[in-house]
Formats: C-alpha cells, sequence, structure tokens
C-alpha cells in the first residue's frame, strides 16, 4: 500500500502538481492513471460540456484542466465502463484505478478527493445492499420498515461524522444526504412488487396506511442529480408504483394479472411524470426511458404511436426524439418475417465477415459483455447446453463492448470458451441497426435469413419452446 501511494505521488509531481496547487487556484484539475487500460483515453462527460476524450500518455496518465463549468457530477468513461466524480472550483482530483477490478479498485487523491472517496465508499456499499434486494422484498411491511430505518440511521449518523471533519460544499452535502434519502425511498417503491407479485399485486392497497409517508419529502426538481444513478432508480420505480393507482382504479379488474406493458399503464406514467417532475433534465430522462422501453418491448403498433405522441407531446429533448425515431424505425426493421439486416462483424481471427453470411442454417444470435461477467458466462454456458441439445441450430455470440479489439479475445480466452462463432462489431454504431438495448437481447432467424422474433431470451423458461418451433419451420 505505501509503494502505491509513493508511486502515485510521484506520478502526480511528474503532472506537474505543485504548479497546480499554486498556480491558479480558479482552475480544476482532474486526471489520473489507469492500470491495465483497455484503450487509449478516458472520456468525461457533462451535460452542459458534453463528451471531452482525454488521451492517455506512455505512463497510462491523462491529465484535464477545467477553467470555466459548472460544479456538479462528471461521468469518466474507460473501455465500456463509467464512474462518477464530483468536481468544484479549486478541486485537483487524481485518480488511479485498475480495469480489472474497475469500481473496487477506484481511489481519489489531492484537493475535493474525500469527498469523492466517501461517494465512491456509498456506491460500492449501495451494490451490496441491492444484491438483497429478494430478501427485502420477502419481509413483511413492518419488519421492512423496521430495518430500512435502522440502516437510515446509521448512514446518516456516519455522513454527518464524516461532514464534522472538515467544511464540505452545500452541493456535496446535497448528494450526499439525497444518496441515503433516495437509496432508502426506492426500496420501499420497489417493495409490492416483489412482495405481492404480478399476480396479487392489487394487495398494495393494504399496506400500512403510513408506508409511504415520505413521500411528501420528494423533492422532484433535483437538476443536479439528473445525471445521479440513486435518485434516477428511485423516480423510475416511484412513478412504476404511482401509475398503479389509476391501473386498478380504471383499467384492470382487482384480481387481474399485472400487465407492465399495458398501454393505459405507461400513459398514466407519462402523464405523471410531466405532472409531477420539474427538473426538466430528470424529466425529459425519464420520459425517454419509459418510451422506450415501452416501444422496444411493444408488438402492437397502434398501442406503440400512442405512446409515442404522448412522449413526443410532452419531451422538450429534441435529440432524444431523434434517438426514439431512429429506435421506431429499427424496430420496424426487427419484425417476425423480414429479412435480418446486415452488419459488419469481426471475426475472432480480427478478418470482416457480413452478418447475413452466416445465416445457413436455423440461427441463433445472441449479445455479451465483458462489463458483466456473471450475464457474460451464463450465456456462453446456457448455449453449451442448448448446442447439445438442438446440434441444427447455429450459435452466434457477437461482443458490445465499446473498448478495443484485443480486450473482448482475451475474456473469452481466459475464461477458456471456444473462439468459433465468437463476432464483434466492427464499428460500434452498427449495433444499432439491430436495436441492441441490452445484452440480454437475442435473436431467432431461420435458414432464410427471415426474422423469427428479435425479442428471444436465453434465460426464459420457454426459450427452447422458441427454438424448437424455430426448427420446426
Amino acid at each position: 500500500m505505501k509503494f502505491y501511494i509513493i508511486s502515485f505521488l510521484a506520478s502526480v509531481l511528474i503532472f506537474g502538481c505543485k504548479d497546480i496547487s499554486t498556480e491558479n487556484s480558479d482552475y480544476t484539475y482532474f486526471g489520473g492513471e489507469i492500470i491495465n487500460p483497455k484503450n487509449n483515453h478516458v472520456t468525461l462527460y457533462s451535460p452542459e460540456t458534453g463528451y471531452d476524450t482525454l488521451f492517455l500518455d506512455k505512463q497510462n496518465r491523462f491529465l484535464k484542466k477545467l477553467e470555466t463549468f459548472k460544479p456538479g457530477l462528471f461521468s469518466f468513461m474507460h473501455g465500456g465502463e463509467y464512474q462518477l466524480v464530483l468536481l468544484e472550483p479549486s478541486d485537483s482530483i487524481m485518480l488511479r484505478l485498475n480495469t480489472i477490478d474497475f469500481d473496487e479498485s477506484l481511489v481519489f487523491t489531492g484537493l475535493g478527493s474525500k469527498k469523492n472517496n466517501y461517494l465512491i465508499k456509498t456506491f460500492l456499499e449501495n451494490e451490496i445492499e441491492i444484491k438483497k434486494r429478494n430478501t427485502f422484498c420477502r419481509m413483511s411491511p413492518e419488519e421492512l420498515e423496521s430495518y430500512l430505518d435502522s440502516t437510515k440511521k446509521i448512514k446518516l449518523e456516519e455522513l454527518n461524522s464524516f461532514l464534522d471533519k472538515k467544511p464540505f460544499s452545500d452541493l456535496f452535502k446535497s448528494i450526499a444526504e439525497a444518496n441515503i434519502d433516495y437509496n432508502y425511498y426506492y426500496y420501499k417503491e420497489i417493495y409490492p412488487f416483489g412482495y405481492y407479485g404480478n399476480h396479487q399485486l392489487a394487495h398494495y392497497k393494504d399496506l400500512p396506511q403510513d408506508f409511504y409517508d415520505y413521500r411528501k419529502e420528494i423533492d422532484y426538481g433535483l437538476d443536479h442529480l439528473s445525471e445521479y444513478p440513486t435518485y434516477n432508480q428511485f423516480m423510475l420505480a416511484h412513478f412504476n408504483n404511482l401509475a398503479l393507482t389509476d391501473y386498478y382504479d380504471n383499467v384492470a379488474d382487482y384480481h387481474e394479472t399485472f400487465d407492465r406493458q399495458s398501454l393505459d399503464y405507461n400513459l398514466e406514467k407519462l402523464r405523471l411524470i410531466d405532472s409531477l417532475v420539474t427538473s426538466e433534465k430528470v424529466k425529459n430522462y425519464l420520459l425517454k426511458i419509459n418510451t422506450r422501453e415501452f416501444v422496444y418491448n411493444s408488438t402492437d403498433t397502434n398501442e406503440a404511436s400512442l405512446v409515442l405522441n404522448s412522449y413526443f407531446e410532452k419531451t422538450t429533448n429534441e435529440k432524444d426524439k431523434k434517438d426514439i425515431d431512429r429506435l421506431l424505425a429499427v424496430l420496424n426493421n426487427l419484425r417476425p418475417g423480414k429479412d435480418l439486416p446486415n452488419a459488419e462483424l469481426l471475426d475472432f481471427n480480427g478478418e470482416a465477415v457480413m452478418l447475413n453470411n452466416l445465416i445457413s442454417k436455423p440461427t441463433v444470435i445472441y449479445f455479451w459483455s465483458s462489463n458483466n461477467d456473471l450475464i457474460f458466462k451464463n450465456s456462453h454456458y446456457r448455449t453449451k447446453r442448448l448446442k447439445a441439445k438442438f446440434p441444427q441450430v447455429e450459435f452466434i455470440a457477437i461482443n458490445i463492448n465499446n473498448d478495443d479489439k484485443k480486450h473482448w479475445k482475451s475474456t473469452l480466452q481466459n475464461s477458456k470458451f471456444p473462439t468459433q462463432n465468437e463476432y464483434q462489431f466492427k464499428d460500434k454504431s452498427t449495433s444499432n441497426i439491430l436495436a441492441i438495448n441490452s445484452i440480454y437481447t437475442v435473436i431467432l432467424v431461420d435458414d432464410d435469413g427471415k426474422i423469427v422474433t428479435s425479442r428471444g431470451s436465453l434465460f426464459n423458461k420457454d426459450f427452447e419452446n422458441e427454438i424448437q418451433t424455430l426448427v420446426s419451420r
């Protein structure tokens, strides 16, 4: 540990941190060192300034001087992964991370490092906690409230102890407090969906009368949290929950199974978002995510059009409108019976090949990323079993990593998976023509290259039946 600290301090001096601290305190500096880099740059992003590419030097270090900017949360990305850093005037923040354990290895030093090390610590704690989500949803409402109240109390005490050590800005305090509050609120919003399930969700009305009393504390206008995952995931869950009232009052019978794709339910979500959220950035984000999810999963073009019309009436983000329009056009080209769109791929040896040229028999096309190790391995283990059961079917895996052309290969080799029928998009933008919404996307095509479905899932209990139908065509 001492070696790393000394080494890092040396690298700071090489960057000229002596000058940083004395040259002009009005400037802000952000830099650092990437261990085991996946490409030659770090991308810095904020909603106000957009994207900025920071290239690594021969020692895999980078540095950025910010002269005029709006203080707040910035995203920095490398090799398909990202994290947040809070940048304020006079900060001189250096990071060090190892891409093998991106989040876990991340450490900040320099002026402004303490607040950021606190935020990454709480992020990792939230990541551990969210894995207990299913456990929370098995608790009774009273047990959950007791657990969340005690946990929130401990976290607030830890934060207050941290704030007592030195002065921090109101901006940092707001972010740190919101992280605790909205994480607490999030578990209450998702609770009825897990506790009652889709078949008995109408019983959410049986929750204790004061279960959602905290809602009077919700701030729908936190512009500075528009990029903050804790706030955004709460907001998405919150409107999923709020729309249940109209759904069970006016749409579904009390004993009906909950339908997440209900047209009325989704239109109500958009209406509520538009009427309650006062931050334009947050509102546009929530409208876009909910619309995109509905359109992506919809099989009814008329219903999709109604949701789109509602969305276009409410959003003020012209870029988002164009993105949704492009998605709709792509999805129309992926409907059953259409020819599979062509895409240029690279095979494991770096040779270019067209996707359509790989189709000569019933084929399953699935996608993976090394940024999600569990899904990567599970999908490959799953297809190994399916290959044995359906030898007449071809299985094509396409990597969607946004990094260099070597990392995906080492991921396969280190996991000892066969490299045959493994590909990567030659140009990342090509993935857009297949509407790759997530690594869970699976496309089934027949031996003529006609799409059977673009909504498959390797882990769906009915997926083998879908393959059997594909083979029997």
